[in-house]
């Protein structure tokens, strides 16, 4: 084998390959080689959409970078990247240094990142195990990465104490001042308490528990990390937290800046496999919070061994078209105070973050006189950005969720007429800021600050038109917000209802401004399919033990589904086995899951209409999937399992149509045993595969002993037989 070639501009080295992969994600490797060889990396994103794979959006999702990009890095700087996979963190650090060295296991793997990252001339990768690699690596490195890389130290190593053995071998390779960037999660990050399987293993708790001595990876708690560092004598370290972690990162926190009330809005979904919700995350993670206790319990961790930076926090708004990809950090300057810059991440961006000196000026010319101050803004030149003070306060959207905490009305009311009267100053100078929303408002006191005004306009935007949207984007964030019902406030400013709709339709076509054609992580998750799994005995109390003909409705407006925030209606089966169900769904509202029952049962959908209209009707774009059971006819399911779920897919058109939708159902539905269930779900996926469906006799059969035991709700498993 020739021990160096060279693919574009990157070089791959052999010396240490032995023939064989050691570590593969299988054929999908294949079909990723093929996409980077056909597409170029602006079409990645156009791919990840069409192909809804795991795989496909973890190895080429330009989110992947976000946890090095953020890096103040001297681009003479000299990389090792340990680990380098299919290439999603390499290219980001060839655009950030001179000189680029990487290793992988994978000669595949190796192959993929050379070709996506053909254009550049600084990489060369060896090929191999970094036991072996290791000795012939320089050691004047200024960054060593190890992007989910550390949990495999023993086998990268093979040794008692393998992570401490590991940390050395690298340590050696360091010059002075330089730093080791470890991302890894954390064993008891809060999303595996609530649900999720272990990452590597794909078995629930594990992590928790501490892991067996078998187990092929290995991911530690913030003090067990600690502990390895201080074994190596590092004992210079610096904690980050990535949410909702390291993979897609979109948020960054640290010591010195932890999240604050409401910040953690993104926890259900989970990418790589479906999972279970124990519990409500962002609730827990208030009360962790609001307890110092959110660095024990965040999903991941990057810590940098060596010097510190002066970023504190990060924020990437890269989920847009690129003439608005930006990153917000928090950072602190020479003599200690905070400062945030928001830098471009394309150039086409560039216009945008330099306007926000405009924005800043014209806001400032409007209120000024008034009550609401605007946060000053400088431009950078030399660092590329825009530079705004740091504004100590409380959000007054965590001022109003107070309000709602307590069931007080009343100061929720006085808070919300505050911010009308404030931001009706001069409502006609043409001047607005259309994101004027609750958390862009920071309170101190009798000063109320506008600290991020990143869509102004040189236009007058109405005082009603601003509050609707304000309202909108609170009660969109958290369902216990609904509590407060907005339109006697949107009466009394003189919203019609129709001026409603326009506004909604007006705000459906901004995010599309903003995002382009580009599908949102939300709409990715649900064309991937994962699916959320909460415990029917979950609900708690004496509620736990419901009826077997109980209903529960569950609604996905992005986050998937919550047991917290489930309804069980009122209505009831009547004597027939039927229920009418009239279903209210906002707009935001992508997928509605029915619950028909708690058992095993048989299920007909004898009517279905979407504001008055049958779904039969095409033009409604609902579509109907019973999750775990199988059709046995046009309009009916069997469910050989304890929690029937059906759901009925929402399309964006058709639920942005009103202000809120009625999904109506009339279902019949009877309890039946679970042996019979299975026999009959095994019979209708026999004669599926076997291409002779023979759904008229099955259902005959099944119709008869209905019909025959019609006044029972239950039946013994030896009627059945």
């Amino acid at each position: 084998m020739t021990e160096e070639v060279k693919i574009g501009g990157v070089s791959l080295n052999f010396k240490h390959y032995s023939g064989v992969d050691l570590y593969s994600d299988g054929s999908i490797e294949n079909d990723l080689l093929e996409i980077v060889k056909k597409y170029k990396k602006e079409d990645y994103q156009k791919v990840i959409e069409e192909r809804n794979s795991w795989p496909i959006l973890y190895h080429l999702s330009e989110q992947r970078s976000n946890i090095v990009e953020w890096i103040p890095m001297d681009p003479r700087s000299k990389v090792l990247e340990v680990g380098s996979g299919c290439g999603a963190i390499t290219g980001m650090l060839s655009k950030k240094a001179g000189e680029v060295v990487a290793c992988d296991l994978s000669r595949r793997r190796s192959e993929i990142n050379a070709t996506r990252n053909a254009d550049c001339d600084n990489v060369t990768i060896h090929v191999g195990n970094f036991r072996d690699i290791e000795p012939d690596l320089s050691r004047d490195f200024d960054y060593i990465f190890l992007i989910g890389v550390f949990e495999y130290g023993q086998g990268y190593i093979g040794t008692d104490s393998p992570y401490e053995k590991f940390l050395m071998m690298l340590k050696r390779h360091l010059k002075r001042g330089g730093r080791i960037v470890i991302a890894i999660e954390n064993r008891l990050g809060l999303k595996y308490f609530a649900g999720c399987a272990e990452d590597h293993l794909g078995s629930y708790f594990t992590g928790i528990e501490g892991y067996s001595a078998d187990s092929v990876a290995r991911t530690f708690s913030r003090n067990g990390l600690i502990n390895i560092f201080k074994k190596c004598g590092m004992n210079e370290y610096h904690f980050y937290y990535p949410y909702p972690d390291y993979k897609l990162m979109t948020l960054l926190h640290s010591d010195k800046y932890l999240p604050g009330h409401g910040e953690l809005l993104d926890n259900v979904r989970n990418f790589d496999r479906d999972r279970l919700v124990l519990f409500n995350e962002k609730h827990a993670y208030e009360e962790l919070v609001r307890e110092g206790m959110y660095p024990e319990f965040a999903n991941s961790f990057e810590v940098i061994l060596g010097p510190g930076f002066d970023t504190i926090y990060c924020k990437y708004s890269n989920d847009r078209v690129d003439e608005f990809k930006i990153r917000t950090d928090i950072a602190t300057d020479i003599a200690g105070r905070k400062v945030i810059k928001k830098f471009p991440l394309t150039e086409a961006a560039k216009e945008h973050v330099y306007g926000l000196r405009d924005a800043y000026l014209g806001l400032y010319e409007k209120f000024r006189g008034g009550d609401l101050e605007i946060n000053d803004c400088q431009i950078s030149e030399q660092e590329g950005c825009a530079i705004f003070s740091f504004v100590n306060g409380v959000p007054l959207s965590a001022l109003l969720d107070q309000c709602i905490d307590r069931d007080d009305s009343a100061a929720f009311e006085a808070l919300l007429n505050e911010y009308i009267k404030r931001i009706g100053y001069k409502p006609d100078y043409p001047v607005s800021d259309y994101d004027l929303i609750f958390s862009n408002v920071m309170v101190n006191g009798p000063i109320w600050t506008i600290i991020d005004y990143e869509w102004t306009y040189g236009k007058c935007i109405p005082v009603k038109e601003q509050v609707w949207r304000a309202l909108y984007c609170y009660r969109l964030e958290d369902r216990k917000r609904e509590h407060f019902d907005p339109k006697p406030v949107l009466k009394r400013l003189g919203l019609s209802d129709k001026e409603m709709q326009e506004l909604l339709e007006e705000e459906y076509a901004f995010q599309k401004y903003v995002t382009g054609s580009r599908k949102s992580m939300v709409e990715i998750w649900r064309g991937i399919g994962r699916k959320t799994i909460v415990p029917k005995e979950l609900q708690g109390g004496a509620d736990a033990a419901r009826p077997d003909d109980c209903v529960q409705i569950y609604f996905d407006e992005g986050e998937g589904y919550s047991e917290d925030e489930s309804v069980f209606p009122e209505e009831q089966y009547d004597d027939n086995n039927v229920i009418e169900l009239d279903i209210k769904v906002s707009p935001d509202c992508r997928m509605v899951r029915v619950d028909p029952a708690f058992a095993p049962c048989i299920v007909t959908i004898q009517d279905a209409t979407w504001n008055d209209r049958s779904l039969s009707d095409s033009s409604t774009n609902i579509s109907i999937h019973p999750v775990n059971g199988e059709w046995i006819s046009d309009d009916t399911f069997v469910f050989n399992s304890d929690d029937p779920n059906i759901e009925f897919g929402v399309s964006e058109e058709t639920a942005g149509g009103k202000s809120r939708n009625h999904l109506r159902l009339s279902l019949l539905t009877t309890i039946i045993p679970r042996n019979s269930a299975d026999a009959i779900a095994e019979s209708v996926h026999t004669q599926e595969t076997a291409g002779v469906v023979q759904k008229e006799n099955i259902l005959g059969r099944i119709g008869r002993k209905l019909k025959e035991k019609r006044e029972a709700r239950y039946y013994k498993d030896e009627e059945w037989d």
